[in-house]
């Protein structure tokens, strides 16, 4: 059913979440999912298109719930044109042609896996699969990247790689870029003595003049890592 307002959509979320998942942190018991959630709600009553749509915004919690994750990809904000995202970082749902950064990910996927390169930028075959593609802010104004980085989603972020970190099964954190490295050392301050495997590289924008991010294998590293580790690999191949 289509929702019209964040707080709704955290509502459905507190309900359809089960016990001992990502509804349990205290992000979301303390007033904080609250108080951001109306914030993005008086934008919307005063007519500011926001991204995604209401009923989209925690479908990265959602789809790959705390105890199916096994990996984890960090990105910024949703992309900012109407109808483009739907929760989940780089996914893309739009009508148009993909996203630079997106299909500089598919073509390290693609040699990675010998994959064919994508027609769709719908990364939820991956979020199924225990994949977590999650921004760190979940929203953000129409033509504005950006605009909601500091209205407290970050907080969220940083307790979902805490209650990650923590886990005693092993799992992947693949960072690009400076923003989300800079999540490793919450990683290594949570994870006592548990071996996670942290991949770093640059950011996949075709911005990112450094060109670090090509060449990274992360794809068929991680799954390397989690057959060794006696965990199915990712099936990062996209069927269109």
């Amino acid at each position: 059913m289509t929702v019209h307002t964040v707080r709704a959509a955290l509502a459905d979320f507190r309900d359809a979440n089960p016990p001992g998942g990502w509804a349990d942190l205290p992000f979301f018991h303390d007033g904080r999912a609250d108080g951001v959630a109306a914030r993005v709600d008086t934008e919307i009553a005063a007519g500011t298109a926001i991204t995604p749509s209401p009923e989209n915004v925690f479908n990265a919690l959602t789809l790959t719930p705390l105890a199916q994750t096994r990996v984890v990809i960090l990105g910024q904000d949703p992309y900012p044109t109407p109808g483009d995202a739907h929760g989940l970082a780089f996914s893309y749902v739009g009508a148009r042609r993909l996203p630079a950064s997106l299909k500089v990910i598919f073509t390290e996927m693609a040699e990675n896996c010998a994959c064919i390169m994508p027609r769709t930028g719908d990364l939820s075959h991956w979020a199924r699969q225990g994949v977590l593609l999650l921004n760190t802010a979940l929203t953000t104004q129409a033509g504005r990247s950006g605009a909601h980085l500091r209205i407290g989603w970050d907080a969220l972020t940083d307790e979902v790689i805490g209650a990650l970190a923590r886990q005693e099964r092993g799992i992947v954190f693949m960072l690009w870029g400076a923003r989300a490295i800079a999540r490793a050392e919450q990683v290594a301050a949570h994870a006592g003595d548990t071996g996670h495997l942290v991949l770093t590289s640059g950011h996949p924008s075709p911005l990112n003049r450094k060109r670090d991010f090509r060449g990274n294998r992360h794809f068929a590293i991680a799954n390397d890592w989690l057959h060794a580790g006696g965990q199915a690999p990712i099936d990062w191949c996209l069927h269109d």
